[in-house]
């Protein structure tokens, strides 16, 4: 995963690095293995705040991913490398 570091325009950004998602191979994620991931906002059934300073961003799908890899004599292949936007790593 290559760094791209930010210009130091600002006392903020002088030591900025973001992700420049070089490694990424797919551009859309595998429909199979998407969950809705709802956002309540801080609201509760009735529609009421309940929690402060919530909500907003940006809309997420939650990825499956296979935790439990105890299938003994199955051949795996890597076929893509995509983004999790739930995760600070790369899922293939």
């Amino acid at each position: 995963m290559a760094l791209r570091h930010r210009k130091p325009t600002s006392p903020g950004r002088r030591f900025q690095s973001v992700s420049d998602f070089a490694d990424i191979t797919r551009t859309t994620p595998e429909k199979s293995l998407l969950d809705p991931k709802p956002k309540t906002g801080g609201r509760n059934s009735y529609g009421r705040k309940t929690s402060r300073h919530r909500g907003g961003g940006h809309k997420q799908q939650y990825r499956l991913i296979d935790f439990k890899r105890n299938k003994d004599g199955v051949p795996a292949k890597v076929a893509t490398i995509e983004y999790d936007p739930n995760r600070s790593c790369r899922i293939a």
